[in-house]
């Protein structure tokens, strides 16, 4: 796909036409860390959302989307900046120019832009985060906002998606796809943002994701509902240990005050938190000490922390995953992104992948009467101009 071409074949001609690439992401292990204040440990990918864009003259902001093309040219104002159900998919770039107004960073001009995704939708690889920060990028470019860095990019994605689009996310998609770095995944603390890149040396296995085809949405999924136990949950710890975040905690200090929390509910999403944040330390550890085996063992670990204490799977998932764990030369298979659906993410050795994609396809089709769909991914960098 030319995504220039596409631009001039939809807008008439791609003079001062600009192009650019915003990676989807996915989650090695540290699921539902990020608003609690935890470690994560994403990569961007080198399948993302390409995009085309060029200034107007006037007030008018153009979008159109290759994937979607029955829905046609997207038209909105800079005039009025609001959500719109009949603007579909493109609340969501639209989100992104609201909330640089909001920082004080207004449009002078319109624009026209045209998108094209491989990342399957609603498979929970962060199409959302991806075109948010693509629009970011653009925006940057094109108006000449030099002094945002790709951090306030990833900030400015996620203020939209949680106040124009309705999503209470944390910052890890959007700042995994805005700093991504080829063959490295980032150590993420969400508590301040302090990272670093970790090589991701897999000279004899592969990260295969696996597509439930159980979508997934965010702003209609319990989502939302997760991150208002955590932070009850929070609230009822503060009154007995002085903590800001339940990333705070580690495994012994929470067993300390579990009792704090009133409801079992809450006290089971905390109990992920915590601990899944602690299994996200310790398996960037062991990666740097080049201990996959364990890295893969607590990957595992996590989905079943996701499967029973935050309850985020889904009976294909879970297919998914538990069939996974049965085949030779898997390291570790967990459920990735927000759950509810979408897709896992196996480490595995590049003896069994064909194997592993034909066995678990089978199997899977049997149980679900669903074609799975598996990409062998590359790890690649962040949002850019081309």
């Amino acid at each position: 796909m030319n995504i220039v071409e596409k631009f001039k074949e939809i807008y008439g001609d791609c003079e001062n036409v600009r192009e650019y690439f915003s990676p989807g992401r996915v989650n090695l292990i540290g699921e539902h860390t990020d608003y609690n204040g935890g470690h994560v440990f994403p990569c961007a990918l080198t399948i993302g959302t390409h995009g085309a864009a060029r200034k107007r003259d006037d007030k008018k902001i153009h979008f159109y989307s290759v994937n979607l093309d029955e829905v046609g040219v997207i038209e909105a104002s800079l005039d009025d900046l609001t959500n719109h159900n009949e603007y579909s998919w493109a609340n969501y770039p639209l989100g992104v120019v609201w909330a640089f107004a909001e920082r004080g960073l207004k449009l002078d001009t319109g624009f026209d832009m045209c998108i094209y995704g491989t990342i399957p939708n609603g498979s929970g690889l962060s199409s959302s985060a991806s075109l948010e920060v693509l629009t970011g990028t653009i925006l940057r470019d094109l108006y000449g906002f030099d002094d945002l860095t790709m951090t306030d990019l990833a900030l400015i994605g996620q203020f939209s998606e949680n106040n124009f689009n309705g999503c209470n996310c944390g910052i890890m998609d959007q700042f995994a796809v805005a700093m991504g770095k080829k063959d490295c995944a980032i150590f993420l603390d969400t508590s301040d943002l302090s990272y670093e890149y970790a090589n991701i040396k897999l000279p004899d296995a592969k990260i295969v994701i696996t597509n439930s085809k159980v979508k997934h949405s965010l702003v209609d999924s319990a989502y939302n509902d997760r991150r208002n136990e955590c932070a009850t949950a929070l609230a009822d710890l503060q009154k007995v240990v002085d903590i800001k975040a339940l990333g705070d905690l580690d495994n012994e200090t929470f067993e300390k005050y579990a009792d704090a929390i009133k409801d079992e509910t809450n006290r089971l999403r905390a109990h992920h938190a915590v601990y899944e944040n602690q299994r996200t330390i310790e398996a960037v550890k062991a990666l740097k000490e080049n201990d996959i085996e364990t890295f893969g063992k607590l990957m595992n670990a996590s989905h079943v922390s996701l499967r029973d204490d935050y309850a985020v799977s889904c009976e294909e998932i879970d297919i998914l995953v538990e069939e996974a764990w049965k085949i030779p030369g898997v390291i570790g298979s967990r459920i990735t992104g927000g759950g509810f659906g979408g897709c896992t993410v196996s480490i595995v050795k590049n003896d069994a992948v064909d194997v592993f994609q034909e066995e678990l396809g089978k199997v899977y089709k049997e149980k679900t009467g669903i074609d799975a769909e598996f990409y062998v991914v590359e790890i690649g960098d962040g949002a850019r101009r081309i």
